[in-house]
């Protein structure tokens, strides 16, 4: 990504981040990550409180993992330069287009959408939150389905923009499924606080507003998913209370940053994160891409998925690739 940006001129900076141990009982999950950082080849070191307070000033904790290489950048830049580049290359973008049906047809598969008919040799599905539903349609069963869960965010104003400098984390608790609350200072000014992790009531429920009745009871009938909600429900009516009270998200925001303020706060556009559940009630927290004779299906891109996307890009190309090599 960092070669790619470059490449093409679209900004980006290495910051760096810290994971932080607010207290003595994260100390152990914090060494585990740094084990699996150096297991992994990451750059990393583990760091005491005064590095730490170097680092983040406004920080609290007791000890911190920092990893240097990390980055930042404008991924809506990176989409549109990579549309550009599919379009150089003769590809076509039809965007407001929905899959309605696929089949195969000798050696073609043809995907039927709200505007056309397209046949292919090949189909890759990527369709993120609807990815479960085009890979049924494809024939494949991925095991899991995907149910949209809201990350709700706010911006800090700019006289408190001075308690972040660069990405900060918490330790991940292993009994909730999600991060946590963090801070993104970005690429193009400002810093992110967030996101919770609320049940959104639509496949693309960006707003608290955003209802599709057959969505919800698509998510709330779904085995999997009543598994996990008995499972995690008291974390997640905390969330719920974190979505509507915004004095119990500055709490959580102060676990990390002790200074931050309700009036440090304003509203920021939320996200949609396409979690894979399987019926198990487990969350699928790898990447899950099942294939067919003709299509595959990434069914499940976790984070860090943005980062990696050129990357499982590869990987895709590299199984079609193998593909065509058999059949000639």
């Amino acid at each position: 990504m960092e070669a790619f940006c470059t490449q093409h001129e679209i900004p980006f900076e290495i910051c760096g981040k810290v994971i932080v141990a607010i207290d003595a009982s994260e100390l152990p999950r914090l060494e585990n990550i740094y084990q699996r950082g150096v297991a992994n080849g990451v750059r990393c070191e583990k760091i005491d409180a005064g590095r730490l307070r170097e680092l983040e000033p406004h920080v609290a904790g007791v000890a911190a993992i920092h990893v240097p290489e990390t980055g930042i950048v404008d991924y809506v830049q990176v989409c549109h330069r990579l549309a550009t580049l599919l379009t150089e290359h003769g590809a076509a973008l039809e965007r407001g287009t929905r899959v309605t049906g696929m089949s195969q047809h000798g050696d073609r598969m043809v995907v039927r959408s709200t505007r056309s008919d397209y046949c292919a040799r090949w189909v890759v599905n990527c369709a993120g939150l609807h990815s479960d539903r085009v890979a049924v349609q494809s024939g494949q069963d991925p095991g899991a389905k995907i149910i949209p869960f809201r990350g709700e965010y706010f911006e800090l104003t700019p006289e408190a923009e001075h308690l972040c400098r660069a990405l900060i984390y918490p330790v991940p608790d292993p009994n909730f499924p999600f991060l946590g609350v963090h801070f993104t200072r970005m690429v193009q000014g400002g810093v992110e606080c967030g996101p919770n992790a609320v049940l959104a009531f639509a496949r693309e429920g960006y707003r608290k507003t955003d209802v599709h009745l057959g969505d919800l009871w698509e998510s709330l009938t779904y085995p999997g998913f009543l598994r996990l909600a008995a499972r995690y429900w008291r974390m997640g009516a905390g969330e719920m209370w974190r979505s509507i009270s915004k004095r119990a998200f500055v709490r959580a925001l102060q676990r990390l940053v002790p200074e931050i303020r309700g009036e440090h706060l304003v509203p920021a556009p939320a996200g949609v994160r396409a979690q894979a559940v399987a019926r198990n009630g487990t969350m699928v927290d790898d990447f899950l891409i099942c294939e067919t004779e003709r299509v595959i299906n990434v069914c499940n891109a976790p984070s860090p998925a943005a980062t990696s996307s050129l990357q499982i890009g590869e990987s895709v190309v590299d199984r079609i690739s193998h593909r065509i090599q058999d059949t000639q």
